[in-house]
């Protein structure tokens, strides 16, 4: 039993190996300026990865909220594509000084010292972290004042609740990510929310249709699409070139939506 636990754990550390492989690759291949810049949040500094278009003219930002494993390689190689389809991202790092030992994710022994961690952390300063990090994004010399929120997993759910308390937003993607219970807080949604969903993560889908009712009655957008055969994470698992072949086709789906949206800001 011990050989079989110790072959299953040793899988899927290769298999964390080899998605950061594919993402290191894509932002070690990139022609675009990559740059670290540290944000004041009251008395903490959130470290943010951000990654600049090669465009003539200013550009809408996008803030990428990670997953639930903290700011990944995954996550910057994703920055760095959506600077590839022309706009500015900025990708905080929520884990930022969480101890003196921790100062920010790439700091904890793995991924999932990371995501126990990230558990750990207040509404609060969450909330208080993505709001800085917009208002930064907003006043950026390269950017036309535009900001959009987009969030994946952990960072889907914190997607869709950062359009409750923040109305300067210009709009809310949520990949596979809840949405919030409280009617007073769907009612102080301004931006539009997109949902993109993978058929067979029936934990996140099975709480679309109260999201949708009561976005509806609440007279908010919500427009989703849930795509044939994707699992959850089908964004991160598409980009990989060993890709299944449906995740691959939601992933690319995802992006063209994506693309379709901010081209409309």
């Amino acid at each position: 039993m011990k050989k079989i636990v110790s072959f299953i754990v040793f899988v899927l550390f290769l298999s964390e190996v080899k998605a950061q492989d594919f993402a290191l690759k894509q932002l070690e291949d990139s022609p675009r300026h990559h740059e670290w810049v540290k944000v004041k949040s009251g008395d903490r500094e959130v470290h943010c990865f951000v990654v600049f278009p090669e465009v003539s003219t200013e550009a809408t930002v996008a803030i990428v909220i990670h997953e639930n494993r903290g700011l990944t390689d995954w996550v910057r190689s994703f920055s760095d594509q959506l600077a590839e389809a022309g706009y500015i991202a900025v990708a905080p790092d929520l884990l930022s000084g969480f101890s003196s030992e921790y100062k920010k994710t790439s700091d904890f022994p793995s991924s999932d010292d990371a995501r126990n961690a990230l558990y750990e952390l207040a509404a609060e300063q969450v909330q208080n972290d993505l709001n800085a990090v917009q208002a930064f994004a907003a006043k950026m010399e390269a950017g036309n004042g535009n900001t959009v929120a987009i969030g994946f997993c952990w960072g889907g759910s914190q997607s869709f609740r950062f359009a409750t308390y923040n109305k300067q937003l210009d709009a809310a993607l949520v990949f596979y990510g809840s949405a919030p219970e409280s009617e007073s807080a769907i009612g102080n949604i301004v931006a539009p929310v997109y949902g993109f969903y993978g058929e067979n993560d029936s934990r996140i889908n099975s709480g679309i249709p109260a999201t949708e009712k009561m976005m509806k009655e609440a007279g908010k957008t919500y427009d989703y699409e849930i795509y044939d055969g994707a699992g959850h994470a089908y964004m991160r698992q598409g980009d990989d070139p060993d890709a299944s072949g449906d995740n691959k086709t939601a992933r690319d789906k995802s992006w063209e939506r994506i693309k379709a949206i901010l081209s409309e800001i």
